[in-house]
């Protein structure tokens, strides 16, 4: 009896071994949708490091930074994309350009409440529910009030839990360097300490996809 259930114990753990990682939940056609607005933003033809942009549009507005490195435009992108999705998240003229990132998690936090938004517990968890076709969106707050955050938009993905456990969730996002799909820890990599301390925040508002026909058609021209 001992060496069969040492047997069967050995056949069970070769079946574990056989599994495929365990995935977050499947794209949901809500999640598709939710991908081909994202990608109708155009994020890496628009909201460019270093000339100031109509927030809306992310298109060059011809005025200049009387210091142009560094300046990014990842909280104008996802308030655009959220506008898009027919959301409200802070935004200009609400609040300035500069340091809205900041600004966009204690709203979030607060106010952002009120309309909607609603804090997310875990990476994982912000996986599925952006795969399930909801807005999430992933947030720092920079300590030093003076000096940027950052914020993103979660993109559906069938990634597994151990790489959103490792890198985190897909993302979309503006920034010294504009992605149409990276991971929260590329994606934070000048944020690195929040993102290893699990300090980034993460947020989701539901999306009504049956009202959102519109969003189908592309936001610029190719």
């Amino acid at each position: 009896m001992k060496n069969k259930i040492i047997i069967l114990g050995l056949v069970a753990a070769a079946f574990v071994l056989r599994t495929p990682a365990a995935l977050a939940d499947k794209i949901s056609p809500e999640g598709q949708k939710l991908i081909t607005a994202i990608d109708a933003m155009h994020v890496e033809k628009y909201w460019l490091a270093g000339a100031q942009v109509d927030w809306r549009s992310g298109e060059p507005n011809g005025k200049v930074y009387a210091v142009p490195n560094g300046h990014t435009h990842c909280s104008a992108f996802a308030a655009a994309t959220a506008e898009k999705l027919g959301v409200y998240l802070l935004r200009p003229p609400e609040h300035s350009a500069m340091l809205l990132a900041n600004a966009q998690q204690i709203w979030l936090c607060g106010a952002g409440t009120n309309g909607g938004w609603v804090a997310v517990s875990t990476p994982l968890e912000a996986q599925k529910l952006a795969n399930a076709g909801n807005l999430v969106l992933v947030t720092c707050k920079n300590p030093d009030p003076t000096k940027p955050g950052h914020i993103a938009i979660v993109r559906p993905s069938e990634k597994s839990d151990e790489k959103i456990a490792a890198e985190g969730p897909e993302v979309t996002q503006a920034g010294l360097h504009n992605y149409i799909h990276t991971n929260v820890k590329e994606g934070f990599k000048n944020h690195k300490d929040a993102f290893e301390k699990n300090e980034l925040l993460y947020f989701v508002h539901p999306l009504a996809w049956s009202k959102l026909a519109e969003l189908q058609k592309p936001s610029h021209d190719n």
